[in-house]
């Protein structure tokens, strides 16, 4: 008799157990025929028809890539700029090694502004993307959307596993609900979505490892009364290569996002639910529910192998867990990241009671958007889901609802009977959906968020599973039409692609993301503010102004605001509100760097120059590597009078921020003041190597070279100069004095009418062109 390698002397009973379900083990899978026979399987009963594994494959790789193409037109957006925009990691000349000491946002892992985001790989990726097109966001979400396209096709081979080789209608089912769920929009469309779509390219892999491992392990044993697909799939062989690769890919998972440490607890989850039939985890359900005979008689039947393996190879992931979690300890500098009231008001509450009831309601409200992905925003930060604080608030009836369906999905996968497959896969549904999950419900530790959708990327493949189940057992109602679920289920597709491509159009540019975020979170600071920046970025002054005072308005303690604020009242010439906003940031914030050194600018501008002094060394403490701050302290330098210690700061702006080019201009006209002429051109020449078509820096070395009558090369950068920047009149104005000084008066009289022309009332050009037609006799004096 064939079963499939699982093969001994069984008993009359054994055999009669086993007698429909050795067929099942002699069946292989072929690419070419349809991926099943669907005659006695667990999905037969869904009304969708059969595929070829290559067509399911196609299938569902065309629903993920239409459900986000027009992304692929999109720009940067929203946390795209801190962490891809403006992280120096990305570039070519940063060298490789920081990536692997920085987060992902650029910032020293040790630093204490520094979130602990240790995602290296995902930044690796930026930099290739970087190699290829610089900061075209169009390679970049090229990227994005063939990986999504890849994880939705390695999702079907996980759907394989959870329902069993014998479901492919489920298994695609679930596949192309996974492809095409609008929770996804974040992750593909925001190009920082990146770190998720590689954490679960490789929490799969390692899954599917595992799996492989499970099986070479427990090839040569036998169970009685276990469906030989779940244990015959897999050739016998060792198994250590495959655990191998699973730790491997855990790791991999976690050096693009840390969630990817989840991957242990899901192969646990696999082990113990799905591998053998399932038959631990009825052994053990049977325990819970008091059937104490079954239990043991399911115990006794177990081969001594089984357990042992079992064991070993929970021991192999809780070694690699360990290790992976000390690693990253020690890599974080063995301090937890530091968040702010606003990012999650909740984790900040004294009352453990009211933390408690606050989480669970995040809780509910993430499955809403799984189940109805219709409110989507950006962010979900600052007033967007206001603080639970009393008893009586309305919300606190969502936790009954959340919990009793979770009760009623538990108590059915801990059914038995003839339904036990079906009662394994709602187990294995609930898993793929919560561990995952674990990371973001402040359960082990405060994270930076209220709700972000992006987490949401691989637990949707749980709540794919227990739709799909959901679909099957309906259809075993003998009173639901079939046409019915096909039509509900089609019409479910069409409404995630059709949600998906809009909300994708929303994450296009970053006014109509932060527009649509209105729609749904009105309250939320957060949107108010960044759709202030957007106003101030377009030159909407008094939009932004409004933006930012309503936000300040929902959190009078937005530090952020305050600072965005006070630099354009300061523009203004309001500096008295501007000085009174930012000592209210540095105040809530002390390491607030960017708003001690705009303090340190509005003073100086009112004239308290030791007080400035004081807020830019106080920025520069904060944030050592800052060569703004540089810059604006050597311009306080010069005001008052100290030219070395103005020098010498500019210096170290450039050193910091070769590109600094106000830094280097600064320089040149300085020691040109002074009469440093080599000097300048010293350091005229070393600026133009990093920024050899910076105007300004072509435009001073060429006044500085004609002072020490060198026309010709002076005359060189002037035209440089002109051709770089041709609308500037003073250019052209200095280019005449030069060609006067050079007497070639036709040339002088050319550069100082187009001058004229370019700003009549240019009064040296006046001057010079009249006392130039006097010299040479065109008008009388």
């Amino acid at each position: 008799m064939v079963c499939g390698g699982w093969c001994r002397t069984l008993n009359g009973g054994d055999q009669q157990k086993l007698r429909e379900k050795d067929t099942l083990s002699e069946k292989r899978f072929e690419p070419s025929k349809p991926l099943s026979n669907s005659k006695g399987h667990w999905d037969q009963d869904i009304p969708f028809p059969d595929l070829p594994y290559p067509v399911a494959a196609l299938i569902v790789g065309f629903c993920a890539c239409i459900c986000f193409i027009n992304s692929l037109y999109g720009d940067f957006v929203f946390d795209d700029s801190e962490a891809i925009v403006n992280n120096n990691d990305i570039r070519k000349e940063t060298p490789l090694s920081n990536l692997f000491y920085n987060d992902f946002w650029g910032t020293r892992l040790t630093h204490p502004s520094s979130h602990k985001s240790y995602r290296p790989l995902t930044v690796l990726s930026f930099r290739l993307n970087y190699s290829w097109g610089v900061l075209e966001p169009f390679s970049y979400h090229a990227v994005n959307i063939i990986l999504h396209c890849l994880v939705s096709i390695l999702s079907l081979r996980v759907f394989f596993v959870v329902f069993g080789n014998n479901s492919p209608r489920a298994a695609v089912l679930s596949a192309v609900l996974f492809a095409t769920h609008p929770i996804h929009t974040e992750a593909v469309s925001g190009i920082v979505g990146r770190a998720d779509l590689l954490c679960a390219l490789f929490v799969f892999v390692a899954l599917l490892s595992y799996v492989r491992g499970v099986k070479a392990m427990t090839a040569n044993l036998s169970i009685k009364g276990v469906s030989s697909y779940y244990i015959s799939t897999g050739s016998s062989g060792h198994a250590l290569p495959y655990l191998i690769m699973t730790a491997g890919c855990t790791a991999t998972a976690m050096l693009c996002k840390e969630v990817g440490i989840t991957a242990l607890g899901l192969c646990s989850a696999y082990d113990v639910l799905l591998a053998h039939g399932g038959v631990i985890s009825r052994t053990i359900i049977s325990m819970m529910i008091g059937y104490h005979h079954r239990a043991i008689a399911l115990w006794r039947n177990l081969p001594a192998g089984l357990v042992r393996g079992l064991i070993w190879r929970h021991f192999i992931l809780a070694v690699t867990g360990i290790a992976l979690l000390v690693a990253r300890w020690v890599v974080m500098g063995s301090t937890v990241p530091r968040f702010m009231k606003v990012d999650n008001p909740a984790s900040f509450l004294d009352s453990v009671l009211f933390r408690s009831l606050n989480y669970q309601y995040t809780y509910s409200m993430n499955v809403l958007l799984l189940l109805l992905p219709i409110w989507l925003c950006f962010d979900w930060s600052m007033g967007c889901i206001p603080v639970i604080v009393n008893l009586t608030d309305p919300r606190l009836l969502s936790l009954p609802a959340l919990w009793v369906l979770f009760a009623l999905l538990l108590k059915r996968g801990m059914a038995q009977g003839k339904t036990s497959q079906t009662s394994r896969c709602v187990l294995m549904g609930l898993a793929l959906g919560i561990v995952p999950f674990l990371p973001a419900t402040n359960f082990f530790f405060r994270v930076g968020f209220v709700i972000a959708e992006r987490v949401l990327y691989i637990p949707v493949a749980g709540f794919c599973v227990l739709v799909v189940t959901g679909i099957r057992e309906l259809n075993a109602i003998s009173f639901i039409n079939k046409r019915v679920l096909q039509a509900g289920y089609i019409f479910l597709v069409v409404m995630f692609i059709l949600r998906s491509q809009q909300r994708s159009r929303d994450w296009l540019t970053e006014k109509h993301l932060f527009s649509s975020g209105l729609d749904v979170c009105p309250l939320n600071a957060k949107v108010h503010y960044n759709m202030g920046k957007v106003a101030a970025d377009t030159g909407d002054v008094l939009e932004a102004v409004r933006r930012y005072r309503e936000a300040l308005h929902l959190n009078p303690d937005y530090d952020q605001a305050m600072n965005n604020l006070a630099n354009i009242l300061k523009d203004q010439g309001h500096l008295d509100e501007a000085l009174h906003l930012l000592q209210q940031a540095t105040t809530l914030r002390p390491d607030f760097a960017a708003a001690w050194m705009n303090l340190g600018i509005v003073q100086a501008s009112l004239g308290d120059h030791p007080s400035a002094e004081n807020s830019y060394l106080t920025a520069l403490t904060h944030r050592s590597v800052y060569p703004d701050c540089l810059y604006n302290l050597g311009n306080l330098y010069l005001e008052k009078g100290d030219h070395t210690a103005a020098l010498k700061t500019w210096t170290n702006a450039t050193t910091l921020k070769p590109s600094l080019a106000v830094a280097w201009t600064n320089m040149l006209i300085l020691l040109d003041s002074q009469g440093l002429y080599q000097p300048a051109i010293e350091v005229a020449h070393k600026a133009l190597k990093h920024l050899p078509n910076e105007p300004a820096l072509h435009f001073n070395l060429g006044n500085t070279l004609g002072k020490l009558s060198r026309y010709e090369e002076s005359e060189s950068h002037f035209l440089v100069a002109t051709n770089l920047d041709p609308g500037n009149a003073n250019y052209w104005a200095n280019l005449g004095v030069l060609y006067h000084r050079w007497r070639k008066y036709e040339l002088a009289e050319k550069a100082y009418l187009h001058a004229l022309q370019l700003n009549p009332m240019l009064k040296s050009a006046q001057d010079n062109l009249s006392m130039l037609l006097k010299a040479t006799g065109k008008i009388s004096r």
